[in-house]
């Protein structure tokens, strides 16, 4: 996380929002002691009063050995992120900088059973095919029969329960609402560009 105040992101919605529109995730964990990182998109599911992130990796996945065990690990998941050039704040001794949006989750991860597993599958090609409307939705019914079961067997279903959750949310807001709109306009089409212009500060 980074160390400012100002850039730090603990409203829960906006941090369950900004996660389902980049529900792929870095995953960090070091179960035996050396560091070890695989990549998953996530689905969000409610656990009793709590929050889990649901995911699926390779059996051949180096985290994949150690679920049975279960271990503790870190989900980032990145969001829009843009070079930021000293030269369209408008004003002199600016130096270079990044902007970005990310979002940390931490909690222990266990294994699912086949049946949850099956269950994440379903889950996660709906709310992936639903943002491709108006294309009909894909679903595992258009497979040849035995062809899902088969393939299910390459891969193992693990969850990861959110005992942590915020976030990095570095928009220009450290700067003057004149220096946020030049950046703002020199980004251009950018995705962080609309960010910033919505983090502006009203006049007056």
């Amino acid at each position: 996380m980074h160390p400012t105040p100002l850039f730090h992101l603990d409203d829960r919605e906006r941090l369950l929002a900004q996660l389902r529109a980049q529900p792929f995730v870095t995953l960090a964990a070091a179960p035996d002691g050396r560091p070890r990182v695989a990549h998953a998109p996530v689905v969000i599911a409610a656990a009793g009063e709590g929050l889990e992130l649901r995911f699926h990796l390779s059996r051949g996945n180096a985290l994949a050995r150690f679920l049975a065990d279960g271990f503790r690990a870190v989900a980032v998941s990145l969001g829009p992120d843009a070079y930021v050039s000293p030269d369209w704040y408008g004003a002199p001794d600016q130096v270079p900088t990044w902007n970005y949006l990310t979002v940390e989750a931490e909690g222990p991860v266990a294994a699912m059973d086949e049946a949850e597993l099956v269950d994440l599958l379903d889950r996660l090609s709906a709310q992936e095919e639903a943002k491709l409307l108006p294309k009909p939705p894909w679903t595992r019914g258009k497979m040849s029969p035995g062809r899902f079961e088969a393939m299910l067997r390459g891969i193992v279903g693990a969850k990861l329960a959110v005992e942590r959750l915020e976030g990095t949310f570095k928009v220009s807001q450290n700067k003057t609402a004149d220096q946020m709109a030049g950046v703002a306009q020199a980004l251009g089409d950018h995705p962080m560009a609309a960010l910033v212009s919505a983090t502006i500060p009203p006049a007056g």
